[in-house]
């Protein structure tokens, strides 16, 4: 019986094509504003976690911060790099730290210059910022210790300075101090910030401390926490580390920061998934704006169709039959729009992603999803209707003009 309903509700849909279509359109649009805007959504929260994942693996950042005594407001005193070594050393869940000191120089290589951040560090430092050698190799033992004008390309300086020359074995001028670059870093692009992580010349703190800085002082250091730590339990040992090491008393205010690139990750995903939720609910009130165009169709039918009602009621149809089959002509009608409007969303938000250059993710539960609440449009709008003509009296059907 089902499938005989069915053919008939699409029989009386091809009747009324037009209007079929235009009934539709509302279900169109609200299940391809849904799928488009949750899937450039769900892109878009992609982007920016792997855009945070290139800072590092299980990165903590360690930075000074402020020094406040009553209403003054102090400059904190710099880091060490000997407080990297006490956190490999002393910290179980630490799998490496890097101390790293920062510059900006102008670097000069032949006829060609280019302005560059200088960092100062150790090998230690390409691992915790993800950093993968193109070609040549990181620094010795001697080039660390001994203050070795050595230093490391990024991709950017490289591509300014030599061109399609190879720069392995060249001597770079960084600042006052000429540097023999020994190693390429594979490309990493810009951050979702639009910064150029690929910007940058490496070299050897002791190098970097002695002959650009001419101080001992630490910028920042790159700690990065073991797989099977959690980086917030790691992240409060560092920071209890930090408070003995500073001398700081109980009571008293961090003069440091510790940032948790893992807290960034979370957060990201918990706005952009508050984001996405909003913008689906606002995509699925044309949804409902949609049901209200097909209830209305439906009634304008079961008008249409009284005669033709009153008659299927007079050779023995019961009320429920009548009421199934035009619960199933709105069900068709908010079904096909489903999936055609999933069509459409598909298609709207791969040439969106495409356009703004972030990654197209299908979300299955996403999809099935629109498609039964459309089905759940039909049901809920259509039942009215489908009620109404189920109560007509067949005597009166029969007598309506």
């Amino acid at each position: 019986m089902i499938w005989s309903t069915i053919a008939l509700a699409l029989r009386e849909i091809r009747r009324n094509a037009m209007r079929s279509f235009l009934t539709m359109l509302g279900v169109i649009i609200g299940v391809g504003a849904v799928i488009a805007l949750v899937t450039i959504a769900q892109g878009a929260t992609e982007q920016i976690t792997n855009e945070i994942g290139k800072l590092g693996v299980n990165l903590l950042i360690v930075s000074p911060g402020s020094e406040r005594r009553g209403s003054t407001v102090l400059p904190p005193p710099p880091l060490e790099e000997d407080d990297a070594q006490a956190m490999v050393r002393e910290l179980s869940g630490i799998r490496a730290a890097a101390p790293a000191a920062f510059a900006q120089q102008l670097a000069v290589a032949g006829n060609a210059n280019w302005s560059t951040q200088v960092t100062g560090s150790t090998n230690d430092y390409f691992d915790v910022r993800g950093f993968n050698l193109a070609r040549g190799r990181a620094f010795t033992a001697g080039e660390l210790k001994g203050g070795t004008a050595a230093c490391v390309l990024g991709e950017t300086p490289r591509k300014e300075l030599f061109g399609a020359l190879d720069p392995l074995g060249a001597t770079v001028r960084v600042g006052r101090v000429s540097c023999e670059v020994v190693g390429i870093l594979e490309s990493k692009g810009q951050s979702s910030l639009g910064n150029d992580q690929d910007d940058l010349i490496v070299m050897p703190l002791v190098t970097f401390q002695r002959r650009v800085s001419g101080k001992r002082d630490v910028s920042a250091i790159f700690a990065s926490a073991k797989d099977d730590r959690s980086s917030a339990v790691v992240r409060q040992q560092v920071q209890a580390l930090m408070r003995q090491r500073r001398r700081i008393q109980p009571g008293m205010e961090d003069n440091f920061r510790v940032a948790d690139v893992e807290e960034f990750t979370k957060t990201a995903r918990q706005v952009t998934g508050v984001l996405t939720a909003l913008l689906g609910a606002i995509a699925a009130v044309s949804l409902l704006v949609g049901g209200i165009g097909i209830m209305n169709i439906m009634l304008v039918s079961v008008t249409e169709r009284t005669r033709e009602i009153g008659i299927r009621l007079a050779i023995g149809a019961r009320g429920q039959e009548v009421l199934f089959q035009f619960l199933i002509e709105a069900i068709v009608l908010s079904t096909i729009g489903g999936v055609i409007g999933i069509g459409l969303g598909m298609l709207s938000s791969l040439g969106v992603t495409k356009v703004l250059s972030i990654p197209f993710v299908i979300l299955p539960e996403v999809i099935l999803g629109a498609f039964l609440f459309s089905g759940f449009v039909g049901v809920a709008f259509g039942f009215l209707p489908a009620r109404k003509a189920a109560r007509l009296d067949p005597i009166d059907a029969l007598r309506h003009e």
